[in-house]
């Protein structure tokens, strides 16, 4: 019978494999150390841009371009922004495609069928043809009983004319999806009206958000989806430190897929980096207040009035 307290001892190749095992740790730990060194010695964080110096109060109460019938008025019109300005938030949302002629305009969706009394593509329709749609057909707030701002003469307006009436508002303008082209004319639009410092450009299409900065570097730009997530993992490892953002702003959920994004530690990473955090899409007071005790840059809500109350403004 084998004592329990006997100890088989290994086989010679036994130990040579243990052997292999532990220089193969020691190496990766070794190249994790230098590879985590040297980017901390080469990493910047994000350039300062005017964009944030604009409005000292944070977080920023940011008007949610909505059109799903939470917020008072029809997103991505100017109603809504007229209003929103008006109101006293301190920055304004709204979201552009490009129209077959070249014309930047304002709406949420690739189609005017869910907000308008139109159909078909918003690449497909001149200005002219968008120009001539009712922008605020289909917006209700009980679930289709009624259309208040239905046949109200409410049209989607184009970037240039919300420039025009808001020269001085602090603007969130994204590029939706991948747009050919959009990024290039959007570049010169800004540039065209003065309004480089007043504007920040996010997307979730990283192609489309990459084109952009290529043209136009000088102007604010928010982390695109890969980039978030590139972000989260990095801050995962303990390499945040370590990372030089082309961006400047996370524009992000609290949570995506049921994976928290925004965590006092995520919060904590993005402002080594000098990089701002607005939080989206928050109408519920206990998350404001959480986020706001976080330490957030800037809150999206589509019911900026309750935002506004909570921060004493």
């Amino acid at each position: 019978m084998v004592s329990l307290l006997e100890v088989k001892k290994p086989e010679p190749g036994q130990y040579a494999f243990l052997r292999k095992i532990v220089r193969l740790i020691l190496s990766g730990a070794a190249l994790y150390l230098f590879t985590a060194l040297a980017l901390r010695l080469l990493a910047q964080p994000a350039p300062n841009t005017s964009w944030f110096t604009l409005v000292s109060s944070r977080p920023l109460v940011i008007a949610h371009a909505d059109d799903a019938g939470t917020s008072p008025w029809p997103g991505d019109t100017l109603l809504f922004l007229e209003n929103a300005a008006a109101l006293g938030v301190d920055v304004l949302e709204m979201n552009v495609h490009l129209s077959a002629d070249g014309h930047i305009i304002l709406i949420h969706d690739d189609t005017v069928d869910d907000t308008t009394d139109g159909t078909g593509p918003v690449a497909e329709k001149t200005l002219a043809e968008l120009k001539a749609l009712d922008a605020a057909y289909d917006w209700t707030q009980d679930g289709g009983q009624t259309f208040p701002y239905r046949g109200t003469g409410i049209t989607i307006p184009t970037l240039e004319e919300v420039f025009q009436r808001l020269p001085d508002w602090p603007m969130i303008v994204e590029i939706k999806g991948a747009s050919p082209g959009l990024p290039e004319t959007l570049c010169s639009l800004v540039r065209q009206s003065g309004m480089e410092n007043r504007v920040i450009i996010p997307s979730s299409n990283d192609a489309s958000i990459a084109d952009f900065r290529t043209r136009c570097p000088e102007i604010a730009t928010a982390a695109a989806t890969e980039e978030v997530r590139q972000f989260v993992i990095l801050n995962f490892l303990f390499l945040a430190n370590p990372f030089t953002p082309p961006y400047h702003a996370h524009q992000v959920p609290i949570e995506s897929g049921g994976i928290p994004v925004i965590t006092q530690s995520f919060v904590n990473a993005a402002h080594r980096r000098n990089l701002e955090i607005h939080a989206w899409t928050i109408n519920d007071p206990d998350k404001m207040q959480r986020l706001i005790e976080m330490g957030v840059d800037g809150i999206m809500t589509d019911r900026p009035e309750v935002l506004l109350d909570l921060l004493g403004r």
